[in-house]
């Protein structure tokens, strides 16, 4: 996607919006240009006749209309274009939203928030700007240098005075062909610095118990302040660019105008002239170069948002790692075999497989479980199941469809995922249980939900039961009244496939158990997976996978898998002498 596609296809999409502006802005600024021929006028009417009450009134009215007529036009066609302007950044919030929801994972893995944030914030702003101040400035600019040349060469003022005084003005586009790219690329440092500043800042923000606890606020003030650093130096070089930018068009502004001063008098003592040409000229040059100045200011905006541009533009170049074939179908909504074969991953980018030669077949109705130690690719396995990495064409069936031919919405319909780290947002609890469709969804299913991840008890004892609002990121729940609240939003879904990643990990065993027992009752007919350390959430599974180093190492029941010589048997035996400890102190 360019940046004319981004930017200019917005604008032909409302042209009709950009032209009434276009036209009221001209309508303005041809009716400001009659300011000096009418001062002009009057001046040289109080030369030759003296002034009158009738030329008072008469002249006073006309610029009356002129001023009246000039505020209305003006601000018809900035409302307009300024309208436009944050209609703009609107649709191009929501346009970059709708990407970063397509993004998968590994992307999210080497950005951060702060600098997704700084795109959304600084560089759509930066853009908006260009295209509603600048676009404002720029038309005002133009019509009225153009009204003002029209005017003096409709009036008796010689064509070789006006351009002699003009002369100074013609080296303004050499200015900014020299300086504009030199403010661009500027421009693109000072962007990407913010970005990194605002992810700097996120990060530090969400680490900030972290950072007291372990009384590094000096550090983090420091690395925080590299950030700023990095900035005020980039911004102090776009700043000495610009103003010698905006220094330079003022001052030929300036030339222009001692020029008229000095030729224009001589021609006028000499009578060559008339005192009105004189002050009308003296005037237009003025009117002139306050348009141009602004010229300058829309040329470092335009440059500043140039940048954003490229910046945005990247990002939305940046292609979805998941996306639907295009005669992806939806997955079929009955009980359906999980069927893995042959499954072989490796992370894109790394050399080295997570996963290799898995064969499991799931029936429906049963619930397998999946242990192993840290990094054997428990977790890898159902983000694959998921489509959130893609697996490979003809591994991961569920039915008799593969689930790479499967659009995305039927197969996460289909499954219901709840992580160790489940994220709860700043929000009540009544709407993080019910997320999947908080609208629809009843109160009564709300609660069941939290009865079966044994959180109900938990919450009537707040004083606002399921209105209670919690923190960032559920900062005022416990580690295990967090966990179940992820897991009643998994309960509530009643999706044909339950995921469990190490999902209650952070609840003592006496939960833990009622879970799996209100599990095992809720969840008849349905397939469920429960991936854990602990061997106590799988002993009831229909089948066990030990996975260790990305393989399948043992396969089996509990009572197989324990009477087997192997890694299920010892980590059973050091999680039973862990409980027999913890007993006795």
């Amino acid at each position: 996607m360019g940046n004319e596609r981004l930017l200019l296809g917005f604008m032909r999409k409302y042209w009709y919006f950009y032209g009434s502006a276009i036209i009221a802005l001209g309508i303005s600024n041809v009716i400001q240009s009659y300011y000096p021929r009418v001062l002009g006028q009057f001046a040289d009417q109080l030369q030759t006749t003296g002034i009158t009450p009738e030329a008072i009134e008469h002249y006073s009215l006309l610029l009356l209309g002129i001023g009246v007529t000039y505020g209305v036009m003006f601000a018809v066609g900035q409302y307009t274009v300024m309208r436009l302007g944050r209609y703009f950044e609107f649709t191009t919030r929501r346009k970059l939203f709708a990407h970063f929801t397509g993004l998968s994972e590994n992307y999210y893995s080497k950005h951060g928030v702060g600098e997704l944030l700084s795109y959304v914030m600084n560089d759509v702003t930066a853009v908006r700007e260009s295209i509603s101040i600048g676009f404002n400035q720029t038309t005002n600019a133009i019509i009225l240098i153009l009204s003002a040349m029209v005017m003096m060469s409709l009036s008796s003022i010689p064509i070789y005075l006006i351009l002699v005084c003009v002369l100074p003005l013609l080296a303004i586009p050499v200015v900014v062909v020299y300086l504009g790219p030199m403010i661009r690329k500027r421009s693109l440092k000072v962007q990407e610095s913010l970005a990194k500043m605002t992810e700097s800042a996120e990060e530090q923000f969400g680490g900030i118990r972290v950072t007291k606890k372990f009384a590094v606020e000096g550090v983090m003030q420091q690395r925080f302040g590299r950030t700023v650093d990095t900035i005020r130096d980039n911004q102090l070089r776009l700043v000495r660019i610009s103003s010698l930018f905006q220094a330079a068009l003022p001052f030929l502004g300036a030339l222009s105008l001692v020029i008229t001063v000095i030729f224009g008098g001589y021609l006028t003592i000499q009578h060559r002239i008339t005192l009105g040409n004189f002050v009308s000229l003296t005037l237009y040059l003025r009117m002139m170069v306050n348009p141009l100045q602004n010229i300058g200011n829309v040329i470092n905006t335009m440059q500043r948002s140039r940048a954003s541009l490229e910046r945005i533009k990247k990002l939305l170049d940046v292609p979805a790692d998941i996306r639907e074939s295009q005669h992806a179908k939806p997955l079929e909504q009955s009980a359906s075999d999980i069927s893995i074969r042959g499954l072989s991953f490796a992370y894109p980018g790394a050399s080295q497989q997570v996963l290799r030669d898995i064969d499991i077949v799931v029936r429906p109705g049963t619930t397998l479980g999946i242990i192993g130690k840290t990094g054997s690719g428990k977790t890898t396995l159902v983000k694959l199941l998921l489509r959130i990495y893609e697996p490979p064409e003809g591994t991961i069936r569920i039915g008799r469809q593969d689930i790479r031919h499967a659009t995305l919405e039927s197969l996460r319909s289909h499954i219901a995922y709840v992580p160790q780290d489940g994220f709860l947002f700043s929000t009540t609890l009544r709407e993080n249980i019910a997320f999947s469709d908080r609208e629809h969804l009843p109160a009564e299913a709300v609660e069941e939900a939290s009865r079966q991840a044994q959180l109900y008890n938990n919450i009537i004892d707040f004083s606002e039961r399921f209105e209670t609002k919690l923190g960032e990121r559920g900062i005022t729940l416990s580690g295990g009244q967090r966990q179940r609240t992820s897991l009643a939003r998994g309960f509530i879904k009643e999706a044909p496939i339950l995921i469990l990643d190490d999902s209650v990990s952070a609840v003592d065993a006496v939960t833990e158990t009622r879970i799996i027992e209100k599990l095992r009752e809720e969840r008849t007919g349905k397939t469920t997976i429960i991936i854990a350390h602990r061997i106590s959430a799988l002993q009831h599974a229909d089948e066990i996978i030990v996975l260790d180093e990305g393989r399948i190492a043992q396969r089996g029941t509990h009572q197989e898998l324990l009477a087997e010589e192997g890694l299920y048997a010892s980590l059973h035996a050091i999680q039973e002498e862990g409980t027999r400890h913890a007993e006795g102190s």
